[in-house]
């Protein structure tokens, strides 16, 4: 009995079952936890077959109410079609898109809800770039699935997502209060990927849980086995040789038993469920194997089924799918009932027909012989070009399968109309995928077109060096190529110039540039094009003349452009001349209208609008930069221009932090450094912001990091982009005694100044060289520096350089020893800052005073004013140089003069340097507003400033301030 006993029963098991959703509690508690206190963002991750999609639709089939979430799925393609996971979750869950009533935003779900073009608003006018298309795009999805009742989203897969869906997952976490679920391969997500951005910023109020799906123990193993066969139990050592052999990944298990199962491979001892030959045949390691063998022991209807559904991709309907196949429907049916009783495929609630597994699907295409491959997906193509659709994914979908088919004319028509579609949706990202295959192809079929496609490609979706280079050699290629006329071939160079400015090769970039518009009709779009580029300052070694050169070419023919040509050619000459510090830019930019002359031109207005209000805060007319930026902003947002409108908003930031509109700040910058949809130049500019202002409110160790990385990303940048962050971290430096590295950095970057002869972009490094110079005693170097400065800025009547200049002029004259002399200077250079207004910049100029005060031996005057300096440093929110000025003080025992019952000084008649300071402005002639924003006060404080002034004065008016000031000496120095 007992030999008996051990005998095993090749009996025929049971039936397979759907294996139990095993060993999953504790991750399934997390996310209904989680989605219990909207919005969260739940991130399910875990290796292929991990079980992701069970656990998600496991907690899915619990909920009450389903029709409130909506789930996709993204599709492991080349080219991800455009925002199909959302797409393809929302479709379903909508009957009468005619009821949610709509605004006239929805027009722009047109292309991707074609089926509903008649229940949707007119398509709104044509974006100005595809970011501001993108914007409207994601503004009017979230409307719809709001309408819809939705309040979660799950996609799953979205290692596999196209660069759209994921910047509208962060658009939907950051605006819609939705709570979003998503699954990925942490192994398969590019380390540039913007879904990296939702495990590392969310919006306040917004839970994060990262649910990570580990493989399965040796108890589980078995608990899922026994699952499938009738719940009957294991043998201990067949779930551990199951899971040794599986990693415990429950596809793989679940493979491996169905593949046991078909092979009758298992018996019964002792009442469990064993393997018979457990030594002498290996359970298949891949998926792949066991996906392979399985289908071996298919009928071959059930295995053109299978390649068939691999082929197209897509859930499929079984029509079209008897059409890919060209068999009768009848026989893809049985085969279809086959492949879903095996587990291999799957139904959803419309019919349509997919793998259940993207692997197994993966399996199976590269088994399908190519010619029975290519044949199939011409039927596709031509199946799917029958039906006239016009969307992104149906021209995407007709790209893939004439392009696998090997029909590439027809292939190269759908992929460019995809491109046109993509940069219409705003996925510039996918518009580049089909670029790189269109311009790779072109090159050597029809080289005459390569300009044209290149003109398409968006750079601020390229990462990392390697598209760069494709893209360079693939034009370079086309250059050399004898067959091209000298007009194709210098407009593909004019594109080869754009592409390697665009990757910071200044040098090249220029040379085929220069070479380009040498043989090009001078007013042609392509020479025009070219001229603009070489007309702006980039790179770090190029003189001035040599863009002057260029702009005097661009003005000379702006008369023979056409008006749309001309408007965009007036912008860039304005700007080249603004760039270089001539005050004739402002004349040109005059001469652009408030209003274009053509309703395609509102977003150069806006481009106009940002790049003088930028170039007016470097110049200094700060307010001029404040009213520009603002308008801007506003034009934006009435016309959806929003890529237009995240570069206004970091502007706006700069010019806050130079004006010291400190509230709010940090947080309005760390917003715009993790938004995907502003440019990466901008996120770096909102990063120099933080930093600067982390520098003066938390200090050197938290804000190095962060304007280190600024520096690093702007090294190669143009000077415009460069100086500044170079400025901010040596003078991080100087503040804890790196004078060597503050040395370094601020004489490569003032060297690049002075060779480019730009001074107008000295203002911010040329006062933190000088102090590097002088603290390391190198006092030649230092006096040169100022004269050089001072020849620089001859003709050019901007205020912050000349305010720049009077105060490395008042440095060197401390230095010196010339005491008197440098307060007086220092006085001018606080008065002209706090003019334009930059009150941080007016406060340390002032604090200079102080020190030259203290030095001469007026000690109680500089107290005076340096308890003033402290007042403001604070009044600012400057806490680290309030905290340097206050410990000042207490170390020279300095007392201020003795204040009256309001805790203020006590000046009785004489004016305090705070009274001094409005009666500059006054003489400036600012109003009291602008002195409030100058000086960080309300506009009441500020009028009760003057009025004390009128009274100590003995003057009625703020003119006869003016001339009351004069007449006393009290603006000696001042301009």
């Amino acid at each position: 009995m007992a030999a008996e006993a051990q005998r095993d029963h090749p009996v025929p098991a049971p039936s397979l079952f759907r294996p139990r959703f095993v060993g999953r509690r504790h991750e399934l508690d997390a996310l209904r936890a989680a989605l219990a206190q909207p919005p969260a963002v739940v991130l399910v991750e875990g290796e292929a077959g991990i079980g992701k999609s069970r656990l998600v639709r496991e907690f899915l089939a619990a909920q009450p109410d389903q029709r409130s979430v909506l789930v996709g799925g993204c599709p492991p393609f080349r080219a991800p079609y455009t925002l199909g996971p959302v797409v393809d979750a929302i479709r379903p869950a909508i009957t009468d898109v005619a009821r949610l009533r709509l605004s006239s935003l929805s027009g722009a779900l047109r292309q991707l809800f074609p089926e509903w073009a008649n229940a949707l608003p007119p398509a709104p006018e044509p974006a100005e770039d595809a970011g501001a298309a993108r914007h409207r795009l994601f503004r009017a999805l979230v409307e719809l699935m709001t309408a819809a009742g939705a309040t979660t989203l799950v996609v799953e897969d979205v290692h596999w997502a196209d660069e759209a869906t994921l910047e509208f997952l962060l658009f939907l976490v950051s605006r819609s209060g939705m709570s979003l679920v998503v699954s990925y391969r942490p192994d398969d997500v590019p380390a540039d990927s913007l879904l990296l951005r939702l495990s590392s910023w969310l919006p306040v109020g917004t839970a994060r849980v990262r649910v990570s799906v580990a493989p399965l123990t040796v108890a589980e193993t078995g608990a899922l086995m026994s699952s499938m066969l009738s719940d009957e139990p294991m043998s201990a050592s067949f779930a551990e040789f199951v899971r040794a052999h599986t990693d415990g990944v429950p596809l793989a298990i679940e493979e491996s038993v169905r593949l046991m199962y078909e092979r009758a491979d298992l018996a019964r001892r002792n009442g469990r469920w064993v393997r018979r030959h457990l030594a002498d045949i290996a359970v298949p390691p891949t998926v792949r194997d066991a996906v392979l063998e399985r289908i071996a022991r298919l009928d071959a209807d059930t295995v053109q089924a299978l390649r068939g559904a691999a082929v197209l991709a897509d859930p499929v309907d079984e029509a079209t799918l008897a059409t890919v196949l060209d068999l009768p429907v009848g026989r893809v049916r049985s085969g279809l009932v086959v492949a879903i009783s095996a587990g291999l495929l799957q139904a959803d609630q419309r019919g349509l027909v997919s793998f259940r597994h993207v692997l197994a699907s993966r399996t199976v295409y590269e088994a399908t012989p190519p010619p029975e491959r290519r044949a199939m997906h011409l039927r596709a193509a031509r199946e799917y070009e029958g039906r006239g659709q016009q969307s992104l994914a149906w021209l995407a979908r007709l790209a893939r399968h004439f392009g696998a088919a090997g029909e590439t004319a027809t292939w190269f028509h759908h992929a460019e109309r995809a491109i046109d579609a993509a940069l219409l949706a705003g996925d510039e990202t996918t518009a580049d995928t089909f670029l790189d295959d269109l311009i790779a192809y072109a090159a050597s079929a029809a080289p005459d077109q390569v300009a044209r496609l290149t003109s398409k490609t968006a750079f601020a979706s390229f990462t990392g060096d390697d598209r760069y280079r494709r893209l360079v050699d693939t034009l370079c290629g086309v250059v050399d190529d004898p067959g091209l006329d000298t007009v194709a071939r210098a407009e593909v160079r004019v594109e080869l110039g754009r592409v390697l400015l665009h990757r910071e090769d200044f040098e090249r970039g220029y040379a085929e540039l220069e070479r380009a518009v040498a043989d090009l009709p001078p007013t042609s779009p392509a020479a025009t094009s070219a001229m603009s580029l070489l007309c702006l300052p980039r790179g770090t070694d190029r003189p001035a003349d040599k863009e002057r050169y260029w702009l005097d070419r661009l003005a000379a023919q702006l008369d023979d452009l056409p008006p749309v040509a001309r408007f965009s050619v007036t912008a860039d000459v304005a700007l080249g001349l603004l760039m270089l510090g001539d005050r004739e830019g402002w004349a040109v930019a005059s001469r652009i209208p408030d209003a274009p002359p053509t309703s395609q031109l509102w977003p150069q207005i806006a481009r106009v609008g940002i790049n003088m209000g930028a170039l007016a805060l470097v110049w200094g007319h700060n307010e001029e930069a404040r009213r520009r930026m603002t308008a801007t902003l506003a034009l934006t947002e009435q016309r959806q221009y929003h890529r237009y409108g995240g570069l206004a908003r970091v502007n706006l930031a700069h010019i806050d932090w130079a004006t010291g509109r400190w509230d709010g700040l940090a947080e309005r910058t760390a917003a715009i450094t993790v938004d995907p949809e502003v440019s990466r130049m901008s996120r770096i500019e909102a990063e120099l912001v933080a930093g600067q202002l982390e520098l003066v409110t938390g200090g050197p160790a938290r804000a190095e990091p962060r304007l280190r990385g600024v520096v690093e990303q702007t090294a190669a940048a143009s000077i415009y982009e460069a100086v500044e962050p170079a400025a901010a971290l040596a003078t991080l430096w100087l503040a804890v005694d790196r004078i060597d590295d503050a040395l370094a950095l601020s004489g490569e970057t003032m060297a690049w100044v002075a060779r480019c002869d730009n001074w107008i972009f000295a203002s911010e490094i040329a006062p933190v060289r000088l102090d590097a110079l002088l603290r390391a005693d190198r006092h030649r170097e230092a006096t040169e520096l100022v004269a050089d400065f001072a020849a620089g800025m001859v003709g050019c009547p901007a205020p912050a350089s000349r305010a720049a200049l009077t105060r490395c002029r008042a440095r060197l004259a401390e230095h010196r020893g010339e005491l008197s002399r440098a307060a007086a200077l220092y006085a001018r250079a606080a008065a002209g800052f706090a003019a334009l207004p930059r009150p941080y910049d007016a406060l340390l100029a002032s604090e200079s005073r102080a020190r030259c005060q203290f030095a001469a031996g007026a000690t109680q005057a500089g107290a005076d004013l340096l308890a003033e300096v402290h007042e403001g440093f604070s009044a600012l929110g400057a806490l680290v140089p309030a905290a340097r000025v206050g410990a000042e003080l207490a170390r020279r025992g300095a007392v201020p003069r003795r204040r009256g019952p309001g805790g203020r000084p006590s000046y009785g008649d004489r004016l305090s340097p705070r009274e001094l300071q409005v009666v500059r402005l006054v003489v400036a002639g600012r109003t009291n507003r602008q002195i409030a924003d100058a000086l960080v006060l309300s506009r009441q404080t500020v009028g009760s400033h003057v009025r004390s002034v009128l009274r100590k004065l003995r003057v009625a008016s703020r003119t006869a301030i003016a001339v009351r000031a004069v007449e006393l000496g009290l603006l000696e120095g001042d301009e």
